[in-house]
């Protein structure tokens, strides 16, 4: 698949069919995208993977960005930021870096999978505290998304797009 029919055609799923999803492509994806930018190199930022169904939905209890999702949620990457990594080298302001190589790691999660032949959604609405406590994650290591992933059960359409007078603010 060519990169610009990834663009296009990665769409936010809500509504997945059961249809497994084997660790090797799961595993394929979180390798390719670790090869995203980052600032420093330092590469703070992590996955936690979860299949199962019980955590996933004490995961669900807590986080109202999943109460759209239809369906179950086949495979649950939680997108992790380490900030303690990145403050190491950059201070204060290393926080801000880790939560940056976070969300570019999500974003090439999303769209290996497309390319793989699946599908995504993207939740940033969560509580960290209670998500952390539920994964039992380690001081300076903070969910910043959640990237929902499975096979799709229906084929969302596209949305519109705001033209590019709307996003250039300036041409200096």
């Amino acid at each position: 698949m060519e990169f610009i029919d990834v663009l296009k055609k990665r769409r936010s799923t809500r509504n997945f069919s059961d249809k497994n999803i084997s660790d090797t492509v799961i595993n394929k994806i979180i390798e390719l995208a670790n090869l995203s930018p980052s600032a420093g190199n330092i590469q703070a930022r992590a996955v936690v993977i979860v299949k199962d169904q019980k955590i996933i939905e004490k995961i669900k209890a807590v986080t109202f960005g999943l109460i759209r999702f239809e369906s179950i949620i086949p495979v649950l990457l939680v997108i992790l930021a380490k900030s303690d990594e990145s403050v190491v080298k950059y201070k204060e302001r290393g926080k801000n870096f880790a939560l940056q190589d976070a969300t570019i790691f999500a974003a090439y999660v999303q769209l290996i999978a497309v390319e793989k032949g699946l599908s995504t959604g993207w939740v940033g609405t969560l509580d960290k505290k209670k998500i952390g406590k539920i994964l039992n994650l380690q001081k300076g290591v903070e969910s910043i998304a959640m990237i929902p992933l499975g096979y799709a059960a229906e084929k969302p359409s596209p949305k519109g797009r705001k033209s590019l007078n709307e996003i250039i603010l300036k041409k200096i």
